[in-house]
């Protein structure tokens, strides 16, 4: 006799080079569970490894993007543990992931739909691009469960709005809506709900449309944070090398030549 199946909770598509990974949970608002996040570093493997793809857009199901990890689904990453040590959820599943995005091949755009929370935020902004609907708003409320921001919040806020205002958003756990955000630097765009999966697919299809040098440079933006100024020269010298030695670099070359738009194969 076959078993029941088990509901998806991280569903995919592709169109014309764009693989969309929405969560798929929405009576939790999409709440970030170990299981939830197996289903999406799976997804998000196939996507940026495969050949299915070349630009990702990751968003949310129903009224939320991603309400955090799952407190009381089976998460793990915030339970209380009396044990000595790092939080093992973190380092054996959400750490691993927001490091794989960062180091992603393809660029990724965030469209995020009602709330943010939590790792939720962190998800959001470990991609490329940001999209954000009119009624969405970000929330880093650990202080209200007597935690700490995770999932890489504490690098990525300083560097993205300040550390003045990287404080508010984790000391005092408050709302920021979407328009503030864009505000501050932190999201590229705010836009009405209805237009929200548009705006998201026109950053995408722009992205997918692209040359396979803008996985590269997406790559040299996220190690610039991180690097001294002859690291980052060099390792500009080393992806231009790589870039040079593709397709799109000798069709865009071409393409310039003859005075013409380039096609771009993201080869």
């Amino acid at each position: 006799m076959d078993g029941a199946q088990t509901p998806t909770k991280v569903k995919t598509s592709v169109d014309a080079g764009v693989g969309v990974i929405t969560l798929s949970d929405p009576s939790t608002l999409n709440a970030a569970g170990l299981d939830l996040m197996a289903e999406l570093t799976a997804a998000f493997n196939d996507l940026a490894y495969g050949d299915k793809a070349r630009a990702i857009v990751i968003t949310g199901e129903g009224r939320g993007f991603c309400s955090g990890a799952n407190l009381s689904g089976g998460g793990g990453a915030r339970a209380t543990d009396p044990s000595a040590g790092p939080n093992q959820a973190l380092l054996k599943t959400f750490n691993p992931f927001v490091s794989a995005v960062r180091k992603s091949p393809k660029p990724l755009v965030a469209a995020v739909n009602g709330v943010a929370a939590g790792v939720g935020v962190s998800l959001a902004l470990a991609c490329d691009l940001a999209v954000a609907a009119e009624s969405a708003y970000f929330l880093l409320a650990f202080r209200r469960i007597g935690l700490v921001p995770d999932g890489g919040a504490t690098w990525m806020l300083p560097r993205l709005v300040g550390k003045a205002r990287a404080m508010e958003l984790m000391l005092l756990g408050e709302k920021l809506p979407a328009k503030t955000a864009a505000d501050w630097g932190l999201i590229n765009k705010c836009v009405p709900d209805a237009e929200l999966m548009d705006a998201a697919m026109q950053y995408a299809r722009a992205l997918a449309d692209g040359p396979a040098s803008l996985g590269l440079t997406r790559n040299l933006v996220w190690d610039s944070l991180d690097a001294a100024w002859g690291e980052q020269l060099e390792a500009e010298a080393y992806a231009q090398g790589d870039a040079q030695r593709t397709a799109d670099a000798r069709e865009g070359v071409t393409a310039f030549v003859e005075k013409r738009p380039a096609k771009f194969t993201g080869r």
